[in-house]
């Protein structure tokens, strides 16, 4: 343990914070929802509520950014128990990315079948509109290619196999099911499917950046979710991810614009409805 925030988690840790949670619901969830920054109304939505606080959990991190609320909501959402992380744990924050991921592996420990994943992204593909919502269809890994991994280190074989496999990471029937609910949601037409890339953050990327990382073939830019869906597929987890594109990235060194996290709550204010009404109807379907 290279320092505190580097913190390295045994199967037993996360058996006792499963254990504890599951001694304090009365739901078993099959579905977890982690809810991007302002998307936390998705946890509003669930029926026959249990709300625990972070700081209540054995061993389980605190949110620190404004618009996550920092508490594991379990209910029932169109029939199917679920629990929503009403606020994400980042790297930017200073903790271990095993911290940063410890929630995947209890949710797994709970009964947990199908992960969503949602984010606030910048949208690096001209083709995309503030407001869009993307369904990820792959991502790129930024952190990763100088070993920022949450499988780095020992194995647990208990979870997942040494290397797992990655080009099937996002679930390709549960996009082609939320392409159809859009459609009878009426929100198809700002509706896209593409690649998302996380970043270390906490800072927005600059111009030379934003253009590397489009001629990468990246969509839309954030500072989260990749590590949550790692560990999701090593443990065997369904996973479904969605971007809202809330800014435009900045391409161009003649613009006056600048990326901020006022502009990202606020477009999630707008369009959280939307994008709250594709989550539940998908749900309804799996």
């Amino acid at each position: 343990m290279s320092s505190a925030n580097e913190r390295s988690y045994t199967y037993e840790d996360y058996k006792e914070t499963a254990d504890w949670l599951l001694n304090r619901s009365c739901q078993k969830p099959k579905v977890a929802i982690i809810c991007g920054s302002g998307l936390g109304g998705l946890a509003d939505l669930l029926e026959n509520k249990t709300v625990i606080p972070y700081k209540d959990i054995p061993s389980f991190p605190q949110s620190t950014v404004h618009g996550h609320a920092g508490q594991l909501v379990f209910g029932q959402l169109k029939g199917k128990p679920c629990v929503c992380m009403q606020g994400r744990f980042h790297y930017y924050e200073g903790y271990g990315i095993a911290t940063v991921t410890y929630p995947v592996r209890v949710f797994h420990l709970l009964g947990v079948e199908t992960l969503i994943v949602t984010n606030a992204a910048g949208g690096l593909n001209p083709e995309f509109n503030v407001g869009d919502i993307m369904l990820i269809k792959d991502h790129v890994n930024m952190p990763g290619f100088s070993g920022v991994n949450p499988l780095r280190g020992h194995n647990e074989e208990r979870f997942g196999t040494r290397f797992p496999c990655m080009s099937d990471a996002y679930d390709r029937e549960m996009i082609r099911l939320a392409t159809e609910t859009a459609v009878e949601q009426g929100c198809s037409s700002f509706l896209q499917q593409g690649v998302y890339c996380n970043l270390g953050g906490p800072c927005f990327e600059t111009i030379a950046e934003c253009k590397m990382l489009q001629s990468l073939g990246v969509d839309a830019v954030g500072m989260s979710t990749v590590p949550e869906v790692i560990v999701a597929r090593h443990c065997g987890l369904r996973v479904f991810g969605l971007s809202l594109i809330t800014n435009k990235a900045v391409m161009d060194y003649s613009s006056e614009q600048r990326a901020n996290h006022e502009e990202v709550l606020e477009t999630t204010r707008k369009r959280a409805l939307a994008l709250q009404g594709l989550v539940s109807s998908l749900l309804a379907k799996i």
